[in-house]
Order: C-alpha cells, then structure tokens, then sequence
C-alpha cells in the first residue's frame, strides 16, 4: 500500500489495536483475531519484546490484508529502524518534529502525541498526517470538538481513555479513528489465548464507530 491507501485504512476501519505483546507468536494469533472482528490497522509498540522482528514477521505474513505500525516511537533512530522493518505507519507519545520530518521524507504516515491546539497545530503545519490525542481521558469527546472547531482540517485520533462507553462520542465529536489499547486488548487475554472474546471485543468497537459516524 501506498501512503494513501494506508491513511484510507485508518479512516475507514477507524480503529487502531494497540498491542503489548510478550511474543510474535502471540502478536499473530491476536492479528488473526483482531482482522475477523473487523480491525485491520495494528499499533505494535516499541515496549513489545523485539518490537522490530515482530513487525517484520507480521508484515510478511499478512501483507496488506493488515496494516501495521510502529507505537511509542521517541526519536528519529527507532522510527528509521522501524519503518526498515516494515512498520506502514509511526505513532509517537508526543510532538517530535524530527521524526515527523523523517517520516515524511520516507513517506510513511505519521501520527505524534499532543493535547493542546496550539501542540496539534504545530504537528498539522509540520506535515503530521494525523494527530494522537493523548491522553484523550482528560478532556474527552468535548475536547476532540473543541480542538476541531478552530481546526477543523485536523485528522484527530484519540488515544487512552477509549472504551465501548466513550468510542461512539469520542466519533461523533470528530474523531477520525480511535487509538484502542487495553479496552480490547490486554496481557491477560493474550496470555489466556480467548481469540474468540478477542474478535468479540474488535467487532464491538467497529460497530461502536459505525454508530458514532450515524450521528
């Protein structure tokens, strides 16, 4: 995929999984699971043991069937090494304009952390492609509107805070995607193997975003 169908992906699936996995065989099975419960855009974080091979392995195998990406990128060296292990998009905690800059140079979607207008502004005129609000627990849906309100061009994606209580809010209020971390995945569902309570919980938030764009 190019640069476009990867942002088209995000927007139109409109859910991001987070994943801390302590394995790559456990990061595939989840995959798998997440993919049939309808959410094709995975988020591995730097924090997954051999976070690179992972997102390596993964791309290999699922290829465009499933778009992955590189989370918690700090600084321009982890986002290089990740985007040469096959990462399609780099998500980062906070603004960094450098890596922001690099991304764009490789022409990778890039998503930094901020939460004030003036920080998501500043990523906007950097050529972030997409805005992590984070964390979105703070302010809520009210502040994804009223971000949006003076910046309407902003493509928002809250992150933390999200659940099947906030999804459908936080989208009708504006979101683009939603980053979803341990609302639908967690450790303990990995390590206890429920694939099945795994799609269960990922086609729950793509109905949550179904609802949420009806108004």
């Amino acid at each position: 995929m190019d640069k476009a169908a990867r942002l088209d992906l995000i927007r139109s699936t409109g859910v991001i999984a987070i994943m801390r996995a302590r394995s790559s065989d456990q990061l595939m099975d989840a995959a798998d699971a997440i993919k049939a419960g309808g959410v094709r855009v995975i988020e591995v974080t730097m924090t997954t043991p051999g976070a690179f091979d992972v997102i390596a392995a993964a791309t290999h195998r699922f290829g465009d069937e499933v778009l992955f990406g590189a989370g918690t990128v700090l600084d321009t060296e982890t986002a290089r090494a990740a985007i040469l292990a096959g990462a399609g998009f780099v998500v980062a905690p906070t603004l960094s304009l450098p890596v922001v800059r690099l991304c764009n140079r490789y022409g990778i979607p890039v998503m930094p952390g901020v939460f004030t207008p003036t920080e998501a502004l500043a990523a906007w005129e950097a050529g972030a492609d997409m805005v992590k609000l984070f964390p979105a627990s703070i302010g809520g849906p009210a502040l994804v509107k009223a971000i949006r309100a003076p910046l309407p061009q902003l493509d928002i994606v809250p992150v933390g805070g999200v659940d099947l209580e906030t999804a459908a809010p936080f989208i009708r209020n504006g979101a683009v995607a939603l980053g979803v971390g341990s609302s639908l995945i967690d450790q303990a569902l990995l390590d206890s193997g429920d694939m099945v309570e795994l799609t269960r919980r990922a086609a729950g938030f793509v109905e949550k975003v179904r609802e949420g764009r009806q108004g």
